[in-house]
């Protein structure tokens, strides 16, 4: 049965056959005379620009990067509301509730309101982040 199978008619073409002739793609078989691209293997990445200097090279290069600068994963107070009340929240409870990835360090930050007495544990926190969470009853701890 399965030896009877093919493809549906028109689905598939036949190769073309190059190098046989001068009346169908014979001699160069298209590749024109000599140069890179006429040699077998032929690939030249999409960015290069036939030996000159690339625009990647040749664009003004502006600012620096800081190697001393602190990366942190950001938790906003509104999204605390979803913990329990009188709860403490550690490092590995945010992780698990899906809030921060977990690969940086973690600071809270002041945006929206918090209606919950909770207990953080945070490696960082914005001024108006302690405000909220000290103003509903709960505390922050700094790691």
């Amino acid at each position: 049965m399965l030896e009877k199978l093919s493809p549906k008619n028109g689905s598939t073409k036949n190769s073309k056959r190059v190098g046989r002739g001068h009346g169908s793609q014979g001699k160069t078989c298209g590749k024109g005379h000599k140069g890179q691209r006429a040699r077998s293997g032929r690939s030249v990445s999409r960015w290069f620009e036939g030996g000159q200097t690339p625009l990647k090279l040749r664009a003004p290069k502006r600012g620096f990067t800081n190697l001393f600068r602190k990366v942190y994963d950001i938790v906003n107070i509104k999204d605390l509301n979803k913990f329990d009340d009188g709860q403490t929240i550690s490092i590995e409870d945010l992780i698990s509730s899906g809030l921060v990835s977990g690969k940086q360090k973690i600071k809270l930050l002041g945006n929206g309101d918090l209606d919950k007495k909770l207990v953080l544990q945070v490696n960082a926190a914005t001024k108006s982040a302690i405000e909220k969470v000290e103003k509903s009853g709960g505390k922050i701890e700094i790691l």
